[in-house]
């Protein structure tokens, strides 16, 4: 079960890291920027070179979006007193669960067995 002490430590380090993700996310990324050739390198290499960096940068970009919903999601159950309830099955989630991923949604049960049948259906297209 978790404690109040636990929730109000986890609830601080999801505040801390939500505040990490919107400062990221702040910064300009270049995302849309037209990729320019580079003269002073070689020609080609180097604007797929850009284009690379220009497309990790996007996917780092869309992990960060994603994990600022699964923080703000984590802080709405906070707030309603649902924090550290499965979002699946209504049990608790384990505390060592939560203290390594405060924004956890599921206990490791209910993961283990939504995993095995995302697999499962991904075998079976």
């Amino acid at each position: 079960m978790l404690t109040d002490e636990l929730a109000s430590s986890l609830g601080s380090k999801l505040r801390a890291r939500r505040a990490e993700l919107i400062a990221a996310l702040d910064l300009d990324l270049g995302d849309g920027r037209v990729v320019e050739l580079d003269q002073t390198r070689v020609g080609r290499l180097s604007r797929m070179d850009a284009i690379a960096q220009k497309e990790m940068s996007r996917a780092m970009r869309a992990r960060m979006q994603t994990d600022l919903r699964r923080v703000d999601a984590a802080l709405a159950r906070l707030e309603s007193g649902r924090y550290g309830i499965c979002c699946r099955c209504q049990e608790p989630v384990e505390a060592d669960r939560l203290t390594s991923d405060p924004a956890t949604p599921f206990c490791l049960p209910c993961l283990e067995e939504m995993t095995e049948e995302r697999e499962g259906r991904s075998l079976h297209r």
